[in-house]
């Protein structure tokens, strides 16, 4: 090829300009197509789905959902002043029957003190037998932190939800009605349940993620329009991040694939790359076209970046797909979407950006930004001062990768579902409620094999493990605050009348004998229909004791908790396995932090290798991953060292921002290298690099910052979190490249192959 000839990318740059009207109608074209597909995508609700189908947690919890059904309940509580008098009990039969008829729950399975004492099932006998102070005391110490709390100021009635494929309206609509009952009753009660919870998150996911993705855009086209006061140039960038979401979110529908809690987060992390990609075509052809015509510049501006930003998306799709290592579903399929919205934005770039350049007024320009002469002459300065005190920030590095070590070793897992929520929010609030006066909503189980034919020898095992869980104790004092078991409602059987054949003169209260297992159970069946069915599986020869704990609790506290009611209760039944969604959800947060360490050493290798590949020497890909892992090590060793806890939300943060952080790298490696090549010397080309690269990463940085801070005022905390980190993440991703770069690339030999330099700065010519 001649020096004049034009070179490939340039060619590929004047057929996508001949082709700008047929591009950008195929772009509106299939944007229509794939919207449709695209609004129909949905959130997948279900528990089940946090996990893989062989995860052994997930095939314990199905085991146990055969044998003994869905076990997700909700619990009302409200306070009374005493839970015994005929008024409170008249209350909670009324508020029952107002709540068993609400579609989506189960009426049989409404669980409430009154039903208990007012038995109409309980022979007359029975009942009679109830009235006695003895037996009463004896109800009331079953139904502690249950149905009534240990002061007796607060009462509570427990409800199981009917299988959603089963019921006549969706959950949605049941916990819709549940809340208007409960807040309508007086006194007003509060409700609050795991399947609530999740509910709500996805709720708060589903809103936030929309309403704040609008705000997050709005704010964005205003700082653009600030920044070039040009329309154009900010409709570019929304167009780009709009279609790019559609396009992915219409691409997955036709897989399948549904919407999951940390789905929220692809329209902030589309609309990063989106703004960081727009900025820097922005800001190289602004300054094209103070030198060159229109149609030039545009086919410059094409031949500059086109490789930076193909590399960039390729590597910040490493930095995603090496999510797809973790054992958490939601988090294997964010990785997929990423993926695929990453390598989207430069195949809609060249199927946008040729039409929205040059069509339209010629004079449709970005203007500089304000204060621009200033920023580039801070930023040259800079690049001076980090090439001077080279030795001096090459210690600082070491010293801040030891610290950020320390940190690291300290990092905890946050496993308290209700730290997902504000505090003011209505779930949260009625979770603190619980845990205040009714030991918590923790509900799980532990399990295990049980004869087909029940037998004395086998409930005094149960009896046993029972007395033995409600004596585990941890270190720190924490207990399990409820502990029920088959053999808790059949010990509450009282002695029955013998046969009326047997006349005698002595009093009733004398011709009582010992009940036997047989009459223990049909009595508790009588009394309690559900309790053995829900405890017990004699065709399934499966058995479990239930059990409740507190919610808000430290990860390591509520996971330690777990073993140690496994490590008990196999010393007595050697299968017994712990399940239910305390532990699925805690196990589910706990494993991130794990997934986070491989995914991050994957993503970090992923990435140096890609930018060796793209740059062609493996030194440079080395080098690049210093200012980048810097920034992301430093920020979750401060993490650890402040003891804030990892959750849903700031557990991917290390794979991500690797990916997102690796741009400033590229694009800046890309001028430097154009630089050197061409013959200027390292201090001219850092000093350059800093002034053109450095510009529009400080412009974009400072766009996103604001358009983020939207983020923080999500009801769901771990993506408010994720705003805040990945907006840390990426402003010291630009601080550490300024800083860092002209110091690293001292080490790297570079052959010029030009004989005479390129001009450091464009002339001006007449408009």
């Amino acid at each position: 090829m001649s020096p004049n000839a034009p070179s490939h990318s340039e060619q590929f740059a004047n057929q996508l300009a001949r082709l700008k009207y047929p591009a950008v109608a195929f772009l509106t074209a299939m944007t229509l197509i794939l919207a449709i597909p695209a609004s129909q995508l949905r959130f997948d609700e279900a528990v089940e789905s946090f996990f893989s189908s062989e995860s052994p947690l997930l095939q314990e919890y199905l085991i146990s959902k055969q044998a003994f059904g869905g076990d997700e309940f909700l619990i009302v509580g409200y306070a009374v002043d005493d839970p015994t008098s005929s008024e409170t009990l008249d209350d909670m039969e009324s508020f029952s029957a107002t709540l068993s008829q609400i579609p989506g729950i189960l009426p049989e399975s409404m669980q409430d003190l009154a039903s208990i004492m007012r038995n109409d099932r309980a022979p007359r006998w029975m009942r009679l037998a109830m009235r006695l102070p003895a037996f009463e005391r004896s109800i009331l110490r079953e139904s502690r932190r249950m149905l009534i709390s240990d002061d007796d100021r607060t009462v509570a009635i427990a409800m199981r939800l009917e299988d959603e494929n089963k019921s006549t309206v969706s959950r949605a609509e049941t916990f819709r009605l549940v809340r208007e009952a409960v807040h309508q009753h007086n006194p007003e009660a509060v409700v609050a349940g795991e399947p609530l919870q999740v509910h709500d998150m996805f709720q708060y996911v589903e809103t936030d993620s929309r309403t704040l993705g609008i705000a997050s855009s709005l704010l964005l086209m205003v700082v653009i329009l600030i920044l070039f006061r040009n329309i154009r140039w900010v409709v570019l960038p929304i167009v780009l991040i709009q279609c790019t979401l559609i396009w992915t979110q219409g691409l997955l529908a036709f897989t399948g694939m549904k919407l999951s809690m940390v789905s929220s987060m692809l329209n902030s992390l589309v609309t990063i790359i989106g703004v960081a990609t727009t900025m820097h075509i922005t800001v190289t052809y602004r300054e094209l076209r103070l030198t060159h015509s229109r149609k030039d510049s545009y086919r410059l501006t094409f031949k500059r970046l086109a490789g930076p930003i193909s590399w960039t998306c390729i590597t910040t799709a490493v930095g995603f797909a090496a999510l797809l290592i973790s054992r958490i579903v939601p988090v294997q399929s964010f990785a997929i979407m990423m993926t695929l919205a990453t390598l989207l934005i430069p195949v809609l770039c060249c199927l946008l950006f040729p039409f929205g350049i040059l069509v339209g007024q010629a004079q449709a320009d970005p203007n500089p930004p304000i204060g621009e002469d200033r920023l580039v002459a801070i930023l040259k300065s800079l690049s001076r001062w980090a090439n001077r005190h080279a030795l001096g920030l090459c210690l600082l590095t070491v010293s801040l990768f030891g610290l950020t070590f320390l940190g690291l070793l300290r990092l905890t897992v946050e496993t308290d579902f209700s730290k997902n929520f504000r505090e003011q929010s209505p779930i949260a609030q009625a979770i603190q409620y619980f845990e205040n006066r009714m030991g918590g909503v923790g509900s799980w189980e532990i399990g295990f094999s049980a004869p087909e034919t029940l037998t004395e020898e086998t409930l005094d095992q149960v009896r046993e493990l029972s007395t033995r869980l409600r004596e585990i104790e941890l270190e720190d004092g924490t207990k399990l605050t409820k502990v029920v078991s088959l053999t808790d409602g059949l010990d509450l059987v009282p002695r029955v009348p013998i046969d009326s054949s047997k006349r005698s003169r002595l009093l009733p209260i004398m011709r009582l004998r010992k009940s036997t297992l047989e009459e223990k159970r049909e009595f508790l069946t009588t009394l309690q229909p559900e309790m053995e069915s829900s405890l017990y599986n004699s065709s399934q020869q499966r058995m479990r004791i239930m059990l409740r704990a507190l919610e808000q609790q430290p990860a390591e506290v509520k996971l330690k908790l777990i073993a140690e009611v496994e490590k008990v209760s196999r010393e007595i039944f050697p299968d017994s396995t712990a399940t239910g969604l305390y532990v699925l959800l805690a196990n589910m947060i706990s494993s991130l932090l794990n997934d986070q360490l491989f995914s991050f050493l994957i993503a970090s290798a992923g990435v140096a290798l890609t930018m060796g590949i793209a740059f062609r020497n493996l030194t440079i890909g080395l080098l690049s991953l210093i200012p980048n892992l810097l920034p992301i090590l430093v920020l979750i060793g401060t993490m650890g060292l402040l003891g804030v806890p990892v959750n849903i939300g700031t557990a991917m943060i290390a794979s991500v921002s690797m990916g997102l952080t690796v741009d400033s790298t590229i694009h800046y490696l890309s001028t430097y290298l154009r630089l050197r090549k061409s013959g200027v010397d390292h201090l001219a080309a850092t000093e350059s690099a800093h002034g053109q690269v450095g510009l529009a990463l400080v412009l974009a940085n400072l766009a996103l910052v604001a358009g983020f801070s939207v983020l923080t005022m999500s009801n769901f905390v771990p993506l408010a979190d994720f705003g805040i980190l990945v907006s840390i993440a990426m402003l010291g991703g630009l601080v550490s490249n300024i800083f860092l770069m002209p110091v690293l690339l001292q080490w790297v030999r570079i052959e010029p192959t030009s004989s005479e330099p390129i001009s450091m700065e464009p002339a001006q010519i007449p408009a």
